[in-house]
């Protein structure tokens, strides 16, 4: 039982609950929250920006209404926003009441738990040259170690990288090597990940999507279509671009239910993959527990 669950996690301890897309996190925020209070507070980079909420399943209205949330869309699209941002954005609430801290996107969490470095802002002409080169050069051009220690698939993350290393003349793993002690201590926090298998998250992912653009998810990316600019962080989520086809007349609607699905299995995988990786010690839930709730 899901009371019995929630009933067994400490009143006062901050939870962090880590999973993939479409895991059903968000419901087990929301019911801790109404059953024993606290602050929702966002760990998903997309989720951060005031231009997406459907695209990006973000809490509705509803279901804010239902609980204090923070970190939620309390960005415009262009705002330049990173770890370090949201590691500052975060401190103060811990400090505030009980958070219950809820995302996907994993070095949010390993930066709360494990340390940030404290690394020198990127010159504006070096990231100019960086935008303009593709995944394969940046990835080219990384050490090795920092290599095995990051998302490869994952361009924001391989552009960091590349930026540190160019930036400042040391690797990314080296300044991370030097990070200062963690926000959270292990022991200090409820860690929970959601135990979300293929087999049972593929299908959930597959029926989402279609349902994003006939909730809204149309309506949000013709809103920002004349200011879509596939740079900014704010409009890489996944979907973004697929709804933006879709306005154009380059994707059939179900061309972009499929693109956009088949992008969201292989970032839930690598999601899947952190996590195990990262948080081996985290409270595993079966998201499938969830699923009527």
């Amino acid at each position: 039982m899901i009371s019995d669950l929630i009933a067994s996690f400490s009143r006062e301890r901050p939870v962090l609950i880590a999973g993939p897309t479409a895991s059903g996190k968000s419901a087990l925020a929301l019911a801790i929250a109404e059953a024993h209070g606290g602050v929702i507070v966002n760990a998903d980079a997309s989720q951060v920006y005031d231009c997406w909420r459907v695209l990006t399943a973000r809490p509705s209205p509803q279901e804010e209404a239902r609980a204090p949330h923070a970190l939620y869309g309390h960005l415009p699209f262009d705002a330049p926003y990173s770890t370090g941002h949201w590691l500052r954005d975060v401190a103060p609430l811990l400090k505030a009441g009980r958070p219950i801290i809820v995302g996907g996107t994993g070095l949010y969490f390993s930066a709360l738990t494990e340390g940030l470095a404290d690394i020198p802002a990127i010159p504006a002409d070096l990231r100019t040259r960086a935008d303009a080169l593709s995944l394969a050069a940046l990835a080219t051009d990384i050490d090795p170690q920092t290599a095995t220690r990051i998302d490869m698939a994952n361009r924001a993350r391989v552009q960091r990288a590349w930026e540190v290393q160019h930036a400042t003349g040391r690797s990314l793993t080296s300044w991370q090597n030097d990070t200062a002690r963690p926000l959270l201590a292990k022991g200090q926090y409820t860690g929970i990940v959601m135990d979300s298998p293929k087999e049972w998250l593929t299908p959930r992912i597959g029926h989402r999507f279609g349902q994003m653009l006939s909730d809204g998810g149309l309506d949000e990316a013709r809103a920002m279509q004349d200011r879509f600019d596939p740079s900014l962080p704010s409009c890489r989520a996944i979907g973004v671009a697929e709804a933006m086809a879709v306005l154009d007349g380059e994707l059939t609607y179900a061309q972009a239910v499929e693109a956009a699905t088949i992008a969201t299995r292989r970032y839930a995988k690598r999601q899947r993959t952190w996590f195990r990786s990262r948080m081996p010690d985290w409270q595993r839930i079966a998201s499938a527990t969830l699923a009527d709730r």
